[in-house]
């Protein structure tokens, strides 16, 4: 493997931190379209959902489980065999085992020290183990724990079975840089990979995931269009788009199926994708500035950070406000109007009125009616 271009693995929780998002709830029919979605787009792993929640969520996992995706179809656990047995209801063979690592949590959700959380660990993914699952450890609230108390407890894990642990900021409470000391710290607690799972509350999610990455971890968590609890997760779109890009990292994402993806995803949570949401909004490959579409126009490499091709889009030119001559004469060529430039100054004029009235862009159809009267219909 190429060490300045590592593997790293997209685990994706959309169907189980994803749905706790505030009034999304995904139908068994979802969870499954989702899942083979994900699976197409070349994700490595889907946390499927919790099946603690009863006979409905069990059933859903089941069916996910029951298509034989080319993917790691996991359950998330909490810390009991009650859980565990849940697990195995719904036909899993992986789980994903989550206990507090901070101090406070520990104390105000288990009622324990470190020492006895270690061993009630060793307890529960010895037992997931002894009944065939493969175990990943959760580390909830790890931003906020001490890298020597995440050391006790994972060494407990290890030892019992676990082969990976997820690093959670379960409250967006790191920034690139203090994630990275995190990451770099617990690589010296531990030799399980990491993956990290970062939540957006200051809108930095995506940014620490790659920091993280940088550190060290192998496995990034993440939910398509970063839904996920309040502000939500790091986007699965922006993380695996950005590795090798930005980023050093290769994933096995094929990028031209992010869209179609995130637009599945969006009708089953009822939410609308943002027109400038980063890859996959409708205005992302947009120009409009008079200036950058005459210079995209000569070499898009001009003002072209990532080819829209490589996602299966292109290069759009809207007529508005900022629009210049270039654009317009390039508008209507497209139409089959053969315009002067003087004719075209004349008509920028018209639309930019036009834009100062109405505050958007001209439809296809406008555009058409627009040059057809401004030429005496003759293309």
């Amino acid at each position: 493997m190429n060490v300045d271009c590592p593997r790293i693995f997209i685990n994706d929780t959309t169907l189980r931190d994803g749905e706790q998002a505030p009034r999304v709830a995904f139908t068994a029919r979802d969870k499954v379209a989702i899942a083979k979605a994900l699976a197409g787009a070349g994700a490595d792993e889907i946390e499927a959902g919790t099946p603690a929640m009863g006979r409905d969520e069990i059933e859903a996992i089941g069916a996910i489980v029951g298509e034989n995706l080319p993917v790691r179809v996991m359950a998330w656990c909490r810390l009991n065999k009650a859980d565990v047995d849940a697990a195995l209801a719904a036909g899993v063979s992986h789980v994903n085992i989550s206990a507090p690592m901070s101090r406070l949590q520990i104390s105000v959700k288990l009622g324990v020290d470190v020492a006895t959380l270690a061993e009630r660990v060793r307890a529960v993914v010895s037992y997931a183990r002894e009944r065939g699952l493969s175990v990943a450890m959760g580390g909830e609230d790890s931003s906020r724990a001490d890298p020597r108390d995440i050391g006790v407890i994972l060494r407990a894990a290890a030892e019992a079975g676990a082969w990976r642990y997820r690093f959670a900021d379960t409250l967006g409470a790191l920034d690139p840089f203090s994630t990275y000391e995190a990451i770099a710290h617990i690589r010296q607690e531990t030799d399980l990979p990491i993956e990290f799972h970062g939540h957006d509350d200051v809108g930095l999610a995506t940014a620490n995931t790659l920091a993280a990455i940088r550190a060290g971890a192998t496995h990034a968590s993440v939910t398509v269009l970063g839904l996920g609890e309040r502000a939500g997760n790091a986007p699965l779109e922006e993380v695996a788009v950005a590795l090798g890009h930005v980023a050093r990292g290769q994933t096995n994402m094929r990028i031209d199926r992010l869209h179609a993806l995130a637009r599945l995803v969006a009708k089953a949570a009822r939410r609308r994708i943002g027109r400038a949401k980063a890859i996959v909004g409708a205005d992302v490959f947009t120009h409009e500035s008079g200036i950058h579409v005459a210079a995209l126009l000569k070499d898009a490499r001009t003002y072209q950070g990532i080819d829209p091709a490589r996602l299966g889009r292109r290069n759009t030119v809207v007529l508005a406000k900022h629009s210049g001559v270039a654009a317009l004469k390039r508008k209507g060529e497209e139409l089959g109007f053969d315009i002067d430039r003087d004719l075209a100054t004349t008509l920028l004029a018209q639309i930019r009125q036009r834009a100062n009235e109405k505050a958007a862009p001209m439809t296809k159809r406008e555009l058409a009616n627009f040059f057809k009267s401004a030429c005496g219909g003759v293309k």
